[in-house]
């Protein structure tokens, strides 16, 4: 919208297909919403119970600047049990939400015109997220005949002397893919090769069905060049507490906690408090949580595989699947708009992800078994979907 008051930065449209199907939804009553990852369980009681507690107790203040020093030796212990990794204090930063964590530590590392790898199909605020922190977003394609994994001579091919990091997604909003281990050595390898960054979102690392999550700060080499971006939305159900943290070198991390101060100055201290329960009772909250969210995927992917025209990989992690529509013969925007007129289900087109997501779209299991079914019998039904 070109107005003399704006930026000139927004006067582009920037919005997605993402945007404009929900707004479409609207003139529908009956809408199955597999579109959002924002799951339909709400937060563990024991989060809520002690998180309140806690704030009627007296909780309700700003925390130390880089969060809650309970939280801080909570994250130290998570990541000593589960990967036999040692993390510091001082390289522990507490942000408000996953989202903020990731334009902070942009912001902390690019200079003007700085380079950043996003592998694609990305979750779709990458992109301008680097350009806010006056970054140049460069798009690294995967495919699904090469299992979404990163190839690593194209990788090679898009670095040059402007290139600062690396982002990569495992297991990956929108394609629930999980990189191999020996994808992220190979990754280590050119990381060191060329002295770069590599900022891994570790957002769903509970949602890995077929074996344990690697972070990449484990790999031999790789805790000194990695920013971890984590979040409590997913793995505890909480994206409404806006709770997140990066794990970085503490010198990136002494300049987030500069930059946060400027925006939201500490993160909510109740959220802080029930991300200390969470992690704290994780052993207990999160096996029935992980095991319905299972169950879905594989149910969702057993339909999509029986319908014709659409067809889906295996589900390895997340409660997302990246639904293959090419035999339609149509765009996934074009696709997505058809299953919500005629199935009113809500999808998001694949083209919302980055070019290399044209020809899929974006289903988020976070509804309820009884409801996929009647939503992949409404999609079956269609046309399109038929012999």
């Amino acid at each position: 919208m070109k107005n003399k008051f704006i930026s000139k930065r927004y006067w582009k449209d920037k919005s997605t297909p993402m945007g404009q199907v929900d707004e479409l939804a609207r003139n529908y009553d009956d809408v199955i919403n597999l579109s959002l990852g924002d799951p339909d369980l709400i937060t563990h009681d024991i989060i809520i119970e002690n998180a309140f507690k806690d704030a009627k107790a007296g909780h309700t203040k700003y925390t130390d600047f880089r969060g809650d020093p309970e939280l801080r030796n909570e994250i130290i212990r998570y990541y000593k049990e589960e990967y036999s990794l040692d993390i510091r204090d001082e390289e522990i930063f507490i942000s408000t939400s996953g989202c903020l964590a990731m334009y902070l530590a942009l912001e902390a590392i690019l200079d003007d015109g700085d380079e950043v790898i996003l592998q694609a199909p990305y979750f779709t605020p990458y992109k301008q997220q680097v350009e806010l922190a006056r970054g140049i977003p460069v798009v690294l394609d995967t495919y699904e005949d090469e299992d979404f994994q990163i190839n690593m001579e194209r990788l090679e091919k898009l670095i040059n002397e402007r290139t600062k990091a690396i982002i990569i997604n495992s297991p990956s909003n929108p394609t629930g893919n999980i990189l191999l281990e020996k994808t992220l050595k190979s990754i280590r390898d050119i990381a060191v090769k060329h002295d770069l960054l590599v900022i891994s979102d570790d957002i769903y690392t509970a949602f890995c069905f077929n074996e344990p999550f690697i972070p990449i700060a484990s790999i031999e080499g790789m805790k000194e060049r990695t920013i971890i971006i984590n979040s409590f939305s997913k793995n505890f159900t909480m994206t409404g507490w806006r709770i997140g943290n990066i794990i970085a070198p503490d010198y990136l991390i002494s300049v987030i906690q500069q930059i946060n101060e400027n925006l939201v100055f500490t993160a909510p201290s109740v959220s802080q408090r029930g991300a200390i329960y969470a992690l704290r009772n994780r052993k207990q909250i999160q096996p029935q949580m992980i095991q319905e969210y299972r169950e879905r995927v594989l149910y969702a992917a057993k339909r999509i595989n029986g319908i014709p025209n659409m067809s889906v990989l295996h589900p390895k992690g997340t409660f997302y699947l990246f639904v293959n529509i090419k035999k339609t013969g149509l765009s996934s925007a074009e696709a997505s708009s058809l299953i919500l007129k005629e199935a009113h289900v809500l999808t998001i087109p694949g083209i919302a992800f980055g070019d290399c997501g044209e020809g899929y779209l974006r289903m988020a299991c976070t509804v309820g078994i009884h409801k996929l079914k009647e939503a992949f019998d409404r999609i079956e039904n269609m046309d399109i979907f038929k012999n």
